[in-house]
């Protein structure tokens, strides 16, 4: 048996030691990704917001053919019809309780919709649009608890005094008009509040798919007598009716669901205030309804109170 040879200090093996790197913070990774996807989802609701503003616009075209709520009617349910075929929702499978939540969903869509374009007939695009908005952000005040939230609520709601103003210092707006653009208000707040629960509570877009389909039937018999015979009277009207439903129904409800879902309540209300900016861009380009140097600043301040709230949200 040999005999171990005794292990001189020339034979010891050498070990080199390299410089340990320096541990990142705990929650560095996901604090960034959170912030990538609070961002990707805020440009779902600019691409959201950018589609349906110019949608309403285009839609507004067709008013005096169609009428505002034959236009919404047809918008509406051509959107069903097309998000049915692409989702194929399996409703057979919901829970009573995700029905009754579809069903709400639906109820708020309608109301929103109908109201507002109704109002639109009477009051500036821009402006609509504005005193709309006074249901998210009313909304987002609510639901605030955070000093830095109050900010962005606060500057949100300067942009929408200035609206407020700029229309005051001008023609004076319809009264019968402003009351169906606060009923829509109300809507939009309701809007946001039962979607994003049936967004988390129905896969994909089948919560979507099945609100449409309600808010759909409740619009039928309201607005199909006007724009049926219109149709038939006049079947080139499909030419705008077609791609003002996707632009101001299908393309921008897809967008906003998906962003309902990633981000907090009071983050995708104020996210919001960017509506009436595109809303009076849309006007503009449109319709041919110039912003005044009030309405300039109040798309300003709205923008900065999205960003802001954008790049300071969290979880």
């Amino acid at each position: 048996m040999p005999t171990p040879q005794p292990v001189t200090p020339s034979q010891t093996p050498q070990t080199s030691l390299e410089p340990l790197e320096p541990l990142a913070p705990l929650g560095t990774d996901s604090a960034a990704s959170h912030r990538k996807s609070t961002v990707g989802a805020a440009l779902l609701v600019l691409c959201s917001s950018v589609s349906l503003q110019f949608g309403a616009a285009l839609a507004f075209m067709l008013f005096p053919h169609v009428g505002a709520w034959g236009m919404n009617s047809l918008r509406i349910g051509i959107a069903a019809l097309v998000l049915l075929v692409l989702v194929r929702p399996k409703a057979w499978r919901w829970t009573k309780r995700q029905w009754i939540g579809v069903v709400l969903f639906g109820v708020s869509l309608a109301l929103m919709n109908g109201f507002f374009y109704a109002g639109i007939e009477r009051v500036p695009l821009g402006t609509a649009v504005a005193i709309e908005f006074m249901g998210p952000l009313i909304l987002t005040a609510v639901l605030a608890r955070r000093w830095r939230e109050g900010i962005w609520i606060l500057l949100a709601l300067a942009g929408m005094a200035l609206f407020f103003v700029e229309s005051l210092t001008g023609t004076p707006l319809d009264p019968v008009g402003v009351g169906f653009i606060l009923i829509a208000a109300a809507a939009w707040a309701a809007y946001i509040l039962v979607g994003q629960r049936i967004g988390q509570s129905l896969p994909g877009a089948q919560g979507l798919a099945g609100g449409l389909v309600v808010a759909a039937v409740l619009m039928m018999p309201i607005g199909l007598p006007t724009a049926l015979p219109a149709l038939v009277g006049d079947p080139t009207l499909l030419l705008i009716a077609i791609p003002a439903s996707l632009l101001a129904s299908l393309i921008p409800y897809s967008l906003e669901f998906a962003a309902m879902k990633r981000l907090p309540k009071p983050v995708f209300g104020i996210l919001l205030s960017l509506e009436p900016a595109v809303a009076t861009l849309a006007g503009f380009l449109l319709l041919s309804q110039a912003p005044s140097v009030l309405g300039l600043m109040a798309v300003a301040l709205v923008v900065s109170a999205s960003a802001g709230s954008t790049l300071t949200a969290r979880g």
